[in-house]
């Protein structure tokens, strides 16, 4: 069984979400015989990857970094893509956070890479913002750990803003 964990950036545009999705599509071919998929479930990078685990059928296994992560980080448009995935998880760890924040994202992300043999980054290189929990810095932590990283940033992609 080969576990695969995802991160990625939230603020894909929605002309990326079509290469972003074969990209993983292809990168996960090679896995889907026996495929765990581990992830946050957010918004964009983490919810496409989700979804192509769940496709292929592979099992999903979420981790919510914390107990308000629903009503407080999850957009309404993203709602029921997130309730959809929870549902289709065979496995959906609740961090005991109270509030979603850089504790609880360190803390996902710890466990994202506990459980990986393989980390699946989308991302564009930016460096770390500082701010913690965030693309780059998992980036950083799995290469520190020995966890190959695998980067997908097909040509076209580019984030809002």
């Amino acid at each position: 069984m080969t576990t695969l964990a995802v991160t990625g950036h939230t603020d894909l545009t929605e002309e990326s979400v079509p290469l972003v999705r074969a990209a993983l599509r292809e990168l996960l071919e090679p896995y889907s015989e026996d495929l765990t998929g581990i992830s946050c479930a957010a918004a964009g990078a983490e919810a496409l990857f989700a979804e192509e685990v769940s496709a292929m059928g592979g099992r999903l296994v979420l981790v919510i970094p914390s107990l308000d992560y629903r009503s407080a980080v999850v957009r309404p448009e993203h709602g029921p893509v997130f309730d959809h995935l929870n549902e289709t998880a065979v496995e959906v760890r609740t961090l005991p956070y109270e509030s979603a924040g850089r504790a609880a994202y360190e803390a996902a992300n710890a466990e994202l890479l506990e459980r990986a043999d393989r980390l699946v980054a989308v991302w564009d290189g930016t460096r770390p913002s500082g701010a913690g929990g965030g693309t780059a810095d998992l980036v950083e932590e799995a290469r520190r750990a020995g966890v190959p990283v695998d980067v997908v940033s097909p040509d076209g992609t580019a984030r809002r803003g």
